[in-house]
């Protein structure tokens, strides 16, 4: 009986022990684990907050050069479309010296007074007036072929190559996209715009690359391209390279979004050039009007017409005229035109 009752109080001691080691094994790992868990979590917060003031840093850098670079701009853009003929003839894409310009313009000039001044040789003349005897006319005409012919030819060219710099210039931008991310440098991306698109972008890009390799930084470089292509979409161009180099950053995303933001500055200002067209044929019909009444009535009385011409008060009617047509012309164009 004692034996039973030894072997009974052994068990007993035994199933307490075995039972408070096990407590004693699983109790202090459970809050091990969470100790852990609230470490971990400590961890992940601090890195959060770390990466969003690291985020929050970057975007008020972002914005502080964005902000420079705008001020430099306003500088900029009042020289980006310089008057000066030879910057002119390089945005025309014209390869020649201004001094040919120069000699074209003058014989013009003498082409052109010479022209008035044989048309009114050949018996042009209505009693007090004759072109011979005038030649404050004469200057007239040789000012007109003279100045007005050439910089309105030069201006129409520099247009011209605008539109289809803009109409090219985000297929050049993909081309950059899909090079970058394919692992090309910058430079090397800007040589295959040179070699493989259309003029006039290849020859714009070919110029910039060269710049780049003879020596000039990057931001030199992109000066240079903004004042020979003075577009807006050039101009942001310039800005996303220039962030992208002083700040780092994803640059295919960042120009991918400007080739998305070009091609819609596109497709609106075709919407817009679409809805304005029946104004603008409105405002060239109204525009024309005088001047085809006038031909006819000169061609059917030309003395009544020409009283306009030969006499004070007809010079003073057709001075009138011309200043209320130059202001109709001047509003309708404020009210067709539109900048994006």
């Amino acid at each position: 009986m004692d034996n039973s009752l030894l072997i009974y109080a052994v068990a007993g001691i035994a199933f307490v022990l075995i039972a408070s080691v096990g407590l004693l094994a699983t109790g202090p790992s459970e809050s091990a684990a969470k100790r852990v868990k609230q470490y971990q979590n400590r961890d992940k917060t601090v890195a959060q907050n770390r990466q969003k003031g690291q985020d929050a840093a970057r975007r008020r850098q972002n914005q502080q050069m964005l902000d420079k670079l705008r001020e430099d701009n306003k500088g900029k853009k009042s020289s980006a479309s310089p008057r000066d003929i030879k910057s002119r003839l390089a945005q025309a894409g014209l390869k020649i010296p201004p001094i040919a310009f120069w000699i074209i313009s003058a014989i013009l000039g003498v082409a052109g007074g010479i022209g008035v001044y044989i048309s009114g040789a050949d018996g042009f003349t209505y009693d007090e007036m004759e072109f011979r005897s005038r030649p404050i006319v004469v200057a007239m005409g040789a000012f007109a072929a003279g100045v007005g012919l050439p910089r309105w030819i030069l201006g129409f060219l520099i247009g011209r190559r605008a539109n289809k710099m803009t109409n090219q210039f985000a297929d050049g931008i993909d081309i950059i996209v899909r090079g970058v991310k394919s692992g090309l440098p910058l430079n090397e991306c800007l040589r295959i715009i040179g070699r493989e698109s259309p003029e006039p972008l290849s020859s714009e890009f070919r110029d910039l690359s060269s710049n780049i390799q003879m020596g000039n930084t990057l931001e030199q470089a992109l000066n240079k391209f903004y004042k020979r292509v003075p577009l807006p979409e050039v101009n942001f161009f310039v800005i996303v390279l220039l962030i992208q180099s002083k700040a780092g950053g994803n640059l295919s995303e960042a120009l991918g979004n400007l080739s998305n933001i070009i091609r819609s500055r596109k497709m609106m200002r075709e919407k817009i050039k679409a809805l304005s067209s029946e104004a603008k044929a409105s405002a060239m019909i109204i525009g024309s009007l005088p001047f085809a009444v006038g031909t006819m009535v000169y061609m059917s009385t030309p003395d009544y017409i020409m009283e306009l011409f030969i006499t004070p008060t007809g010079n003073f009617i057709l001075g009138v005229g011309a200043c209320l047509m130059a202001a109709g012309i001047a509003v309708m164009r404020k009210m067709i035109n539109f900048e994006i």
